[in-house]
């Protein structure tokens, strides 16, 4: 739903999107109106500009309108309802930015809109990859599990279908190539012989999916296992197990986003020079002739171009160091694997699957990180042509021309020159500064202005100074300011709210200064573009959030005190039923004529009790214990034995 009016957070303008003539139908209406009113414009906008020649977004003309509506050289009266020629004025100026020839500015604005609806984190564009390849072998999948197959060629046909399905989804070679085709059916049949296609088919669908994908990881690591013996004892360069993929952006991705931002932080060192120079109060009239405003769009482009260069090389490198360490897991994985079939007829399946599986993952996990180095380079690409009007606008000579004898310093530069002046806090005590020294995780705070000098940019006329946050951060309204020297420091910090308007003013007269610094929350009617929802009205307002806590006492008044107030629920049934007393009830019932007959009844009964009863009873007698005694067996080997029996009587 499109805001009805646009305001910035100084509440000094306000943008009326209700009827075109009058005082107005009610706010219902009005706002339906609106809602209208922009859809018309924006698509009469794109529609106008393709019948020029020039492709344009919804998303890019929804931008265009709120820029040219904030700009106070347009002359909007944003306090009246507007006329059907306010609505054509708005038109003509949104045509004539958007159809501009050479303009930095315009550049700029599309660089921007580009990227943020282009560019993605990691996590989300691999689950992007992931959900597309699922979506395009879902067809394969169904026709595998939902098949009823009866005759013997049925079943082959399923097993090839099987085997292609493997192959597409590992992605290790084509299932039209007949070589790897026969190679992955032979691995297969290793692993799931063709006469397991009965249990396969009458298993659940949930189970078969779960087996295919089982198949796969299994089918693929002994792939990558054979590929890596096949030269037998000879050493294989794990770099050639790299998915294609990954062998094509490895190598050139990371360098071909450092020498493209090499060459744009060159331009926009020169920029800032020639700038530099101008701005100064001393030389700006002997150089009256010099399209400043131009060289100032220019520097925007760089900047933002500068800005993109560094998020994607920033990710390059940290999948470049993944890619390192996944390779080394894979080398690990293969001599865990050589270990445990070496001279070995014949291995375990509980013991080599897990180990080919692992391997598996690995390899899946070196293909996305080459299909998102592939991503990042495709769009260091598309981003080139947004900078190309400042390159045809100034030449190299000219620039040079215009520097003359000036130092063209870098960024580093700059730094190092102020780092040494650091900001004293004592003067400025209301204000809340924090040092390198003083504060965790210093160098990851979220700066204010994307870590450009505020103060500059209002002092100097537009002019971009990366702040050098070791001389002091100042923090204010919980938002941190950085600035390029002292001096610029101390004077923002006097009067901090007053340059913040400033900015916003600014970034009025050059739009693509709201991205470039992040300016959202000054303009809370302008959201980032990929937020921006074609033809649902011009912007999206963001959500605003904070965090907020309060704390009271336990019973700050006595009598409010709500004695029988019970927290716990089995308590609570206890005193129902207390207060229902059911023991002193009984239940009643009666019975009419029309269920005579049909009521159910209920009988209990005992069952036989066990009983048992003995016949005889036991009995048992003793008779004597015989017992022998034969006297004369120690001594002389010729005595006499004598045999004397022992038994007593059984009268006894």
């Amino acid at each position: 739903m499109p805001p009805k009016h646009l305001n910035t957070s100084h509440g000094k303008s306000s943008f009326r999107y209700s009827s075109l003539v009058g005082s107005g139908p009610p706010v219902e209406m009005a706002q339906a109106g609106a809602e209208s009113l922009l859809k018309t414009v924006i698509g009469h906008i794109v529609h106008e500009c393709r019948l020029r020649g020039d492709a344009v977004s919804d998303t890019l003309a929804a931008f265009m309108v709120t820029a040219v509506v904030l700009d106070p050289r347009n002359g909007f009266n944003v306090d009246r309802t507007l006329t059907k020629d306010d609505v054509q004025k708005l038109e003509e100026l949104c045509l004539d930015k958007l159809t501009e020839k050479c303009s930095p500015s315009l550049d700029t604005i599309k660089m921007q809109v580009y990227f943020d609806m282009n560019y993605t984190t990691k996590c989300e564009f691999l689950e992007d990859i992931h959900q597309s390849e699922e979506s395009k072998l879902s067809p394969l999948c169904r026709e595998i599990t939902d098949s009823r197959v009866k005759s013997r060629e049925e079943l082959d046909g399923l097993y090839h279908k099987i085997t292609t399905y493997i192959l597409l989804r590992s992605a290790m070679g084509s299932p039209t190539d007949t070589n790897t085709m026969e190679e992955a059916t032979a691995v297969l049949q290793s692993v799931f012989p063709q006469a397991e296609l009965g249990n396969f088919r009458v298993a659940l669908k949930r189970d078969q999916e779960q087996q295919l994908n089982e198949l796969t990881m299994i089918v693929t690591g002994i792939r990558l296992f054979n590929k890596a013996n096949k030269r037998g004892e000879e050493e294989v360069d794990i770099h050639e197990l790299m998915p294609a993929v990954l062998q094509e952006a490895l190598p050139v991705t990371s360098k071909s986003i450092a020498n493209e931002l090499c060459v744009t932080q060159t331009l926009v060192f020169k920029y800032t020079a020639v700038l530099e120079k101008l701005t100064s109060s001393d030389v700006q009239l002997g150089h009256s002739d010099v399209p400043i405003i131009l060289l100032k769009q220019a520097l925007y482009n760089g900047r933002q171009h500068e800005v993109f260069l560094k998020l994607l090389l920033a990710d390059a490198n940290s999948c470049t160091k993944h890619v390192e360490i996944l390779l080394s897991d894979v080398s690990s994985q293969m001599k865990l694997l050589k270990e445990t079939v070496q001279s070995k007829t014949a291995v375990p399946a509980a013991t080599v699957f897990p180990l080919f599986k692992m391997l598996s993952k690995l390899w899946f996990e070196l293909r996305d990180e080459g299909e998102f180095l592939n991503m990042l380079n495709k769009i260091m690409l598309r981003l080139q042509p947004f900078s190309a009007s400042q390159t045809k606008i100034f030449s190299e000579a000219y620039l040079e021309s215009l520097l003359e004898d000036s130092e063209v310093k870098t960024d580093e530069q700059r730094m190092l020159e102020s780092s040494d002046n650091c900001i004293d806090p004592a003067p400025l005590k209301t204000q809340e500064w924090l040092f390198p020294e003083t504060t965790v995780n210093f160098e990851e705070m979220p700066l204010q202005y994307n870590g450009f000098c505020g103060y500059t940019l209002v002092n100097r006329d537009g002019l971009l100074l990366p702040g050098n946050p070791y001389i002091g951060v100042l923090k204010h309204k919980e938002k941190l300011y950085v600035f390029t020297s002292k001096e610029a420091a101390m004077k923002f910090a006097l009067s901090p709210d007053s340059f913040v308007a400033e900015v916003a003013e600014k970034a009025k007269y050059s739009p693509e200064l709201i991205q470039l610094l992040k300016l959202h929350q000054q303009f809370s009617c302008i959201s980032p573009y990929s937020e921006i929802q074609p033809r649902k009205g011009l912007l999206v307002k963001p959500d605003i959030k904070c965090e907020c806590g309060t704390q009271t006492e336990i019973h700050p008044v006595e009598k409010n005190i709500v004695k029988s107030y019970e927290w716990n629920e089995w308590e609570l049934r206890r005193k129902a039923l207390k207060l229902a007393n059911l023991q002193t009830r009984v239940t009643v019932s009666v019975q009419t004529d029309l269920s005579h007959m049909r009521r159910e009844n209920v009988t209990q009964t005992w069952l036989p009790k066990n009983a048992a009863c003995q016949s005889k009873r036991d009995g048992a007698s003793q008779v004597p214990k015989p017992q022998t005694f034969v006297a004369g067996l120690r001594g002389q080997r010729g005595a006499h034995v004598v045999k004397a029996n022992l038994t007593r009587s059984v009268d006894d």
